[in-house]
């Protein structure tokens, strides 16, 4: 297997509470890297994930217009997506073509090309409970086939809290650059895999996944921030368990 290396992290959300309680870094959403006329259709999902984006990317220097990226989130637009849905009962209510624009799993990837003239390969991912998991998965891959650099986007906004609490309590997003190249690497990264021995987060972990899927980074987060390296690094709380180990380059 071909090393691959991650160059940089960020955090976006916009619970400054949350970040001060979990000791991580991380910003709020920073309205100012959409022009205005593209922000006035966009939700928080899509700001929160592109503020993460935007801050990785500048971390590792590379160039946005020409970079793979994976959108991993469980929910997506869940907001648009519902509110589109509560309308459909009613035969007099007219849909919002912004909504109708916007309901689709993979609009915040379509906004980050747009904004950056990326034409890369851009995927979307939803896996539920392992989504993060599979996020990962998905980029290691693609960088197994070829060399460079990769985006890796892990977001989820609030939800309705009557479709499915406690998911959706907190929003968050997280953003790595992955590359095959180790120069100026934070650490290596292994491919997730199925862990042979029962490998699970800590209760504090397991209790905020519930409520934010996108904070199954956390670990893996913990890990890098303190420039340390780790074997078995859990990446969901639901059985089968998927894990990662990283070697640090700064230890």
């Amino acid at each position: 297997m071909k090393p691959i290396f991650i160059k940089s992290i960020a955090v976006c959300c916009p619970d400054a509470d949350l970040l001060a309680q979990l000791q991580i870094s991380g910003s709020a959403i920073d309205k100012a890297l959409i022009p205005a006329g593209m922000r006035r259709r966009t939700s928080m999902t899509t700001r929160m994930a592109i503020t993460a984006a935007t801050q990785a990317c500048q971390q590792a220097a590379v160039d946005t217009a020409t970079l793979p990226s994976v959108f991993a989130s469980l929910g997506g637009e869940i907001q648009v997506t519902d509110a589109l849905c509560r309308l459909l009962p009613d035969d007099d209510a007219l849909l919002s073509p912004t909504q109708f624009h916007n309901s689709v799993h993979n609009t915040t990837a379509g906004y980050w090309s747009i904004l950056n003239k990326c034409q890369a390969a851009t995927t979307a991912i939803a896996a539920a409970d392992d989504t993060f998991a599979m996020g990962l998965l998905e980029m290691c891959s693609q960088m197994q086939l070829q060399e460079g650099d990769g985006l890796l986007v892990c977001y989820d906004e609030l939800w309705p809290q009557y479709l499915a609490a406690p998911i959706g309590k907190v929003a968050f997003a997280c953003a790595f650059v992955l590359s095959s190249d180790a120069e100026h690497a934070l650490a290596s990264v292994t491919l997730p895999q199925v862990a042979n021995d029962l490998t699970v987060m800590s209760p504090e972990c397991i209790e905020l996944v519930q409520s934010a899927p996108a904070t199954a980074v956390l670990p893996l987060l913990r890990t890098l921030q303190s420039k340390t390296s780790a074997n078995n690094i859990p990446l969901n709380i639901n059985s089968p368990i998927w894990m990662t180990s990283i070697e640090s380059k700064r230890d």
